[in-house]
């Protein structure tokens, strides 16, 4: 019975492998698997097994998912295929015996308007209409979302956002990868769903802060209303859908649906999230 890892070719698929092996779970029990195994050869070398999966290629999960394996599918990074693809892994991994999914979903994603949260939510209901045993761990926002920022600090004295005083309750992507390897490798978390997030909702004037700390200068937080936001954007030469969605997902922050504290993900990993700070600077 393996553990097989989804997207280890990814930034949190690889830190998942790297928890499990530090908490101390076999290398032979393991199995990492990407769309390029020549990414994983890191993994190979320290005795896990490593193997090509691709959500678009159904027959590769066929492949390496074996009777009584529990499965993380890392959820895809190809915003509007996600269903699909997901689909394919859920579905071929259920015909393989597969004994539970471990799915990276978004924060309350069966009833959230958050603009990522619609092809979480169709996967949940997804995995669920599958019959097989699953844990749904519902990420926030990655602390390494905002690591972009530190230059535009760096070199503008200043962020700008339409967030206004909108919070958001970040977490180091390490830290997420540490539960999913507690829940990967655990017992007793069938038909569980976690709403994980960060132990601190931020503003975007503590991110200022945060980021004047790293790069020795003064940073201030720039106030830009939806439609200053949006008209900024377009005249950096980007089209119409990705102005719409940058706007869109800061207006989310700005009603609260990605300041949310639930403790969840400090209890599964036994230890408090990373500070904000301390994730930009890392």
């Amino acid at each position: 019975m393996s553990l097989v890892i989804t997207g280890a070719t990814g930034h949190l698929g690889r830190l998942v492998v790297e928890a499990l092996l530090a908490r101390g779970t076999a290398a032979a029990d393991i199995v990492a698997t990407g769309r390029s195994t020549d990414k994983l050869a890191d993994f190979a070398a320290q005795g896990v097994t490593v193997a090509e999966l691709d959500y678009t290629k159904p027959e590769t999960v066929s492949a390496v998912v074996k009777p009584g394996d529990t499965l993380l599918l890392v959820s895809s990074s190809a915003v509007g295929e996600r269903v699909a693809q997901h689909t394919n892994v859920i579905n071929a991994a259920k015909d393989a015996g597969v004994a539970r999914i471990v799915y990276t979903s978004a924060p309350a994603a069966t009833t959230s308007a958050l603009v990522l949260a619609p092809e979480h939510k169709a996967t949940e209901e997804a995995l669920v209409a599958s019959g097989v045993p699953f844990t749904i761990l519902r990420n926030g926002w990655y602390t390494e979302n905002y690591a972009g920022e530190i230059e535009k600090g760096r070199d503008n004295g200043a962020i700008v956002a339409s967030v206004g005083d909108g919070r958001v309750s970040s977490a180091s992507r390490k830290d997420y990868a540490e539960a999913a390897a507690v829940v990967v490798a655990g017992e007793g978390y069938e038909g569980k769903v976690f709403e994980l997030s960060g132990d601190v909702a931020w503003n975007f004037d503590d991110l200022a802060a945060a980021i004047a700390g790293i790069v020795g200068k003064d940073v201030v937080y720039t106030r830009l209303t939806p439609d200053e936001h949006a008209a900024m954007l377009t005249s950096f030469g980007l089209d119409e859908g990705t102005v719409g969605f940058v706007v869109g997902l800061d207006g989310n922050i700005r009603d609260g649906l990605l300041g949310v504290t639930s403790g969840e993900l400090a209890t599964l990993i036994g230890r408090p999230t990373t500070p904000l700070a301390e994730g930009l600077a890392a």
